[in-house]
């Protein structure tokens, strides 16, 4: 692992994370243009989801994480991520983020941790796996109830 490598990856992550906010305070999906964070991600990156979320499974490519946003656009509200916490960098980098989000469909409000693993290489992310410490909890904030 070279210094070059950990900074480029710290790089990268950083103005990703500039981009996403921007595209959030833009409004988001169908709001503001994937163009924003496209330059962060490799052309066949991957995104694996836990699939217990309603935006659960293997999200591929810019296509994919296109839909992934319009996805995460429907299901919340609000997904604010605070300042990233680098615990490690590198090629793969492991990053801590703490959440606060309101459930679109419920207007639930939820703080939690996301544990990533990301790999970065030529300067783009070529793949995510975020883990959530609760799924369960994220998914039934996310579920509307039925009335009765």
């Amino acid at each position: 692992m070279t210094m070059s490598s950990t900074a480029d990856s710290v790089t990268v992550l950083t103005h990703m994370y500039r981009a996403e906010a921007e595209y959030l305070a833009a409004g988001g999906p169908d709001e503001a243009s994937f163009d924003l964070l496209a330059p962060y991600f490799a052309p066949d990156v991957e995104l694996h989801q836990a699939d217990a979320l309603p935006y659960g499974g293997t999200w591929r490519g810019h296509e994919g994480m296109a839909r992934f946003f319009r996805t995460m656009g429907q299901v919340w509200e609000s997904f604010d991520m605070a300042t990233p916490e680098f615990l490690a960098t590198g090629e793969t980098a492991v990053v801590l983020t703490q959440v606060r989000a309101r459930a679109r469909a419920t207007g639930r409000e939820l703080s939690f941790p996301i544990l990533q693993t990301i790999t970065v290489k030529g300067g783009q992310i070529t793949e995510v796996r975020p883990f959530y410490w609760d799924t369960r909890a994220i998914a039934e904030a996310c579920a509307a109830r039925p009335r009765r």
